[in-house]
């Protein structure tokens, strides 16, 4: 059995999935050379639950180039203690075609590429800079990504559909072999944005359980979708309430 997981490696987006080496039958990982980066797994708080302002925050709608995409994605000291980088590789997407319909849309984000398609899509990774040289340093991956007229709004109802759809696990496809996902479940969230919803997919790597945490946040036409997993044990990892509301301000 293979799993495939849109891992973070060196500031490298390793699309390293059902790729050989990924799961417990071993071989070569097709991402060799590139040191895999685990997020952190701190103990229980209530940071990812807990709400930001009440308030929703108005926005202009506008559908934004890749241009002021990057202008709007959180940058180094903007987040207290956290490195913020472009995501290198970002053209090595996955391939993975979830077997049921309905999954699709967790599919998509895994693979690193949100449906519907958007106009513009930028990459960014955020580092934990005290965890430095660490191999449990928190990692985490953003995407940002515009969408034409109802497209935002679209994306977030259908993954919240699919998690609901898919609690149950799901398998998927690619040209490097069958994956399986065992459970799939909806998370505390961090209010942020006009709309935010956190889930949890939980996948293997070679016979353990990898826990891979999703958490999107929609302004206007824009999205934001974080990313962090945990490659060193079962814990699920936690994305810092502090990016996420830094990162939904700056959106317009």
């Amino acid at each position: 059995m293979r799993v495939r997981t849109t891992v973070v490696a060196a500031s490298t987006l390793v699309l390293c999935l059902a790729a050989a080496g990924c799961g417990p039958d071993g071989g070569e990982d097709k991402g060799a050379g590139k040191k895999a980066t685990a997020s952190r797994t701190p103990a229980a708080s209530a940071s990812a639950a807990t709400p930001g302002s009440s308030a929703t925050p108005a926005s202009d709608g506008r559908t934004l180039t890749e241009a002021e995409l990057a202008k709007v994605a959180l940058t180094t000291g903007e987040v207290k203690g956290y490195e913020v980088a472009p995501l290198e590789g970002t053209d090595e997407r996955g391939t993975e075609k979830a077997g049921t319909e309905a999954c699709r849309p967790i599919t998509a984000i895994i693979n690193g590429s949100p449906e519907p398609a958007p106009a513009a899509t930028v990459f960014r990774t955020a580092m934990d800079t005290a965890e430095e040289g660490k191999d449990d340093q928190t990692v985490v991956t953003e995407i940002l990504t515009s969408h034409p007229k109802g497209g935002a709004q679209e994306l977030l109802r259908s993954v919240r559909e699919a998690v609901g759809a898919c609690a149950g696990g799901f398998r998927t496809t690619s040209e490097d072999g069958p994956s399986t996902y065992t459970e799939v479940r909806t998370l505390p969230a961090t209010r942020a944005g006009q709309e935010s919803f956190a889930y949890q997919v939980t996948g293997s790597l070679e016979g353990v359980r990898v826990p891979l945490v999703f958490q999107l946040v929609r302004t206007g036409s824009t999205v934001v979708t974080f990313y962090a997993a945990n490659f060193l044990g079962e814990t699920a990892p936690e994305i810092p309430a502090a990016l996420v509301t830094a990162q939904a301000a700056k959106l317009p």
